[in-house]
């Protein structure tokens, strides 16, 4: 891949909320992932990785995060698409923090493909936390909510 090209994508990853990005090119892959601010990149060719910091940034050893499990029941996306909270701009929120809500109600829209995918809870109970931001890109199995 191209220097200047990489080097634009490290940027336009420091300088966006893209925590990070792959790309698949004929003459190999690169990802690049930001963690704490400075982007690594990682370089895959044919059977070499090779993981090289930022031009300017030296890489920080990586240290294990251990998250505590997160109290009662996490809804996953079904889908890739674009997160919304509402059913149009401007519109009030299907839920807040604190909203009780039933099986089989509708408590988001994931646009995919240019269609509107309502997105139904899949238990009962209180919403305790909303995981994404409105307008955010999701991936497929990525928390949403959080219901107790």
């Amino acid at each position: 891949m191209d220097l200047r090209k990489l080097k634009t994508l490290i940027d336009l990853v420091s300088e966006s909320n893209v925590s990070e990005l792959e790309i698949t090119e004929a003459e190999g892959k690169v990802r690049i992932v930001k963690s704490s601010g400075a982007p690594l990149v990682m370089q895959q060719a044919a059977a070499a990785m090779v993981a090289a910091p930022a031009p300017g940034v030296t890489a920080a050893p990586a240290i294990p995060v251990v998250e505590a499990a997160p109290a009662g029941h996490t809804v996953k996306s079904p889908m890739v698409g674009t997160f919304y909270r509402s059913s149009s701009p401007g519109a009030k929120a299907f839920v807040e923090v604190g909203s009780v809500v039933k099986e089989g109600e509708t408590i988001c829209i994931i646009e995919a493909m240019k269609i509107l995918n309502e997105i139904e809870a899949d238990k009962s109970g209180t919403i305790t936390k909303i995981l994404t931001e409105n307008g955010q890109a999701v991936e497929y199995g990525q928390p949403l909510f959080m219901i107790e």
